[in-house]
């Protein structure tokens, strides 16, 4: 029996195969597109290798595509039927365990799993990554700090990926509301790898957070080489790029970025892209910036993919790219099928995902673009603070915060407003959104005054 270079046995897996498992773990630490050909690399030299079977599992569902995640259960499932498991060492049968759980629909079953599996073995990459993306994807800031960071510990810091966890931890800790230890983490992991895109991503989430825009676009713009091209997370990060211009007012900027880099002719349509292109727009729509050719394109890729009830944050940003697009009829049609798998399912984490906060969210799009605005306010409002519980990052959710800030000012619902917005300022104060709302606030509430320092501290700060 062979072992990683951690000392950890691995099954069937012979030394070439143990060889493209090492890049292949590398390959997914640093994001970068070839990882599927070095997975599959692994199971072309040893066919019945634990780790690289457990490996193409989770690479089937980390991307939250609904076919990519049938097909790998399906040769998951082969792989299992001829499984003596009484033959695995405890660590490769907690993976197949993870993954099992993951492919039949338990997220929450599997990232149990996995965090057994860390404090067994906490120099398990592996373990480490598909646990950090699935607390990324159920929304659960805690853990997807403490999951790393409960593990650095048995790491030298010498380590080639001890980097890539720092970025990791990074991320876990901005979303946790640690921004400075964030920014002081994610720099140190970008010491190691500049290239660590994971790790240039947890510190942009920190300049967002505090309303750093200009300092997010001077970072980006310093290592544009470093994470533009070329890899799995260069969409994101040029959203990220987006977001900053458009607090900065440079909505040319924004639209010039989104033709591209977000969505285009040659765009693959894959969900974690399209949702960013979403997003993106939807911001523009709640500005009431017209972008009806781009969201018609935008509706069409997310029309193309016929997808079923898989991720329901999936789901919402497809909602938005059709009320985008005025496509009512698509958008109503997603929600009554999502309706009806609720009513029929029961075992799997999205149905709770999709009947707790999914369908309440894709309900209040549908009433915003149609002008109800106090129909959106009422649906979004017991939702608000569980949002993550179907998953994202806070700066991804704030598109569904902002829709709720905006309906309830066009509902004319000024004391909601009021305290959406003063929690807001109070936790975010340099933020040129939350000032400009401030200002349309006071206008409707007859202050001149204060609506005139309010737009006045909107621009200096989209300026700074």
């Amino acid at each position: 029996m062979t072992a990683d270079r951690h000392g950890y046995p691995m099954s069937d897996t012979g030394a070439e195969a143990l060889a493209h498992y090492e890049q292949a773990l590398d390959d997914l630490l640093f994001f970068r597109p070839r990882i599927a050909e070095t997975s599959e690399a692994v199971l072309a030299a040893s066919p019945r290798s634990v780790l690289g079977h457990s490996l193409a599992a989770y690479l089937g569902v980390l991307g939250t595509e609904e076919r990519d995640a049938a097909a790998a259960r399906d040769r998951f499932v082969r792989f299992r039927a001829g499984l003596d498991t009484e033959r695995l060492t405890p660590r490769e049968r907690m993976h197949v365990a993870a993954a099992t759980a993951w492919l039949d629909g338990d997220l929450h079953g599997a990232g149990r799993t996995l965090g057994d599996l860390t404090i067994a073995f906490p120099r398990d990459a592996l373990a480490l990554f598909a646990g950090h993306q699935h607390d990324f994807l159920t929304g659960d800031a805690q853990r997807l700090r403490d999951r790393v960071g409960g593990a650095l510990d048995a790491w030298d810091g010498d380590d080639p990926h001890h980097g890539p966890l720092l970025g990791m931890y990074a991320f876990g800790l901005e979303e946790s509301g640690h921004y400075e230890r964030a920014e002081e983490v994610g720099l140190a992991a970008l010491a190691q790898h500049p290239g660590d895109v994971w790790g240039i991503h947890g510190v942009v989430h920190t300049y967002e957070m505090r309303g750093r825009f200009t300092d997010g676009i001077r970072f980006l713009d310093a290592r544009t080489d470093d994470w533009s091209q070329g890899s799995l997370l260069t969409v994101h990060n040029w959203w990220h790029y987006a977001l900053y211009s458009l607090e900065t007012g440079a909505t040319d900027r924004v639209l010039e970025i989104y033709d591209a880099a977000l969505h285009h002719d040659a765009s693959a349509g894959a969900a974690m892209e399209l949702l960013d292109a979403a997003a993106l727009l939807w911001r523009l729509y709640l500005a009431q910036d017209d972008q009806s050719a781009r969201w018609s394109r935008l509706a069409d890729a997310w029309e193309n993919r016929q997808d079923g009830p898989h991720y329901a944050f999936n789901d919402a940003h497809a909602v938005m790219a059709y009320v985008g697009a005025g496509r009512f009829v698509q958008a109503q049609r997603l929600v009554r099928d999502r309706e009806t798998w609720v009513a029929a399912e029961s075992a799997v984490s999205n149905r709770a995902m999709t009947a707790e906060v999914g369908l309440p969210v894709c309900r209040a799009l549908i009433a915003y673009g149609q002008q109800d605005y106090d129909r959106a306010a009422d649906l979004l409002l017991p939702v608000r603070h569980r949002l993550n519980t179907f998953g994202g990052s806070h700066a991804q959710r704030d598109a569904i915060q902002r829709t709720l800030v905006e309906a309830a000012l066009r509902a004319g619902r000024a004391d909601l407003a009021r305290t959406l917005l003063s929690e807001r300022i109070q936790l975010r104060p340099v933020c040129p959104y939350n000032w400009s709302a401030k200002a349309r606030l006071e206008e409707q509430l007859g202050d001149p005054a204060r609506a005139a320092a309010a737009r006045e501290r909107a621009a200096a700060q989209a300026t700074a």
